[in-house]
């Protein structure tokens, strides 16, 4: 991981697809919440969405990369939504124009609402939708190419609260599980840092997860009811 001009933790540049088609993936850090937003973007076409921009701090680095890259942000996408990110989330849509992108139950004004088994296109790129409830009910995470966007639902040697209201304990091992059955090297961007780590794989955390490895579905339960 580098960090560019504006201070903030990225990724490299994702590859350089079929036919030169040039894709561009960052990832943002803001400190205060460790929570990490997402930008990815078709560069030929000079489309974008950005994952997760809710966090205050994020807002200004974010819309300033995209500046500088010379990207629109077609769509502000939500892995989950909570009460207090609604007003960011608002302000940022009507900063820049662009839709607001999320779970038919998260309670946001979405322009365009989400359920598992969906695809959203920007440019000539696609991502999948997949329903990951459990932290909240509205949780999603977004599949893009090699890689998927996993929100609060799966973190690196960790996973959501379930304690929080309507918080569900067995639909998040339901929903980590559906997570688990990608391919290993499914390389995996969680929504918060954790133990230092900014990304990791889909076969490290079924192997060393301790909140799924060799926990069964009522086991998971009850060790939620502990946390």
């Amino acid at each position: 991981m580098q960090q560019d001009v504006h201070g903030d933790l990225v990724a490299e540049p994702c590859w350089t697809g079929p036919g030169d088609v040039v894709t561009i993936f960052r990832q943002l850090y803001d400190a205060p919440h460790r929570a990490y937003s997402y930008l990815l973007a078709d560069r030929d076409g000079g489309t974008a969405v950005a994952v997760d921009p809710a966090p205050e701090g994020i807002t200004l680095p974010l819309l300033a990369l995209a500046d500088e890259l010379d990207l629109k942000l077609d769509y502000l996408l939500c892995t989950h939504v909570h009460e207090g990110e609604r007003l960011a989330l608002e302000r940022l849509t009507s900063r820049t124009g662009a839709r607001l992108a999320a779970s038919e139950r998260a309670p946001v004004a979405a322009d365009v609402r989400l359920r598992h088994g969906d695809t959203l296109t920007f440019g000539t790129e696609i991502l999948h939708v997949l329903g990951t409830p459990g932290h909240t009910p509205g949780c999603l995470s977004y599949l893009w190419r090699d890689r998927v966007l996993t929100g609060d639902t799966l973190l690196i040697r960790g996973c959501g609260r379930t304690d929080l209201p309507d918080g569900d304990a067995g639909q998040l091992f339901d929903s980590i599980t559906r997570l688990l059955v990608l391919p290993g090297d499914t390389l995996l961007f969680p929504g918060h840092e954790t133990h230092g780590r900014s990304v990791s794989t889909i076969a490290e955390e079924r192997e060393h997860n301790p909140c799924v490895a060799g926990r069964s579905r009522d086991e998971f339960i009850t060790f939620r009811s502990q946390a």
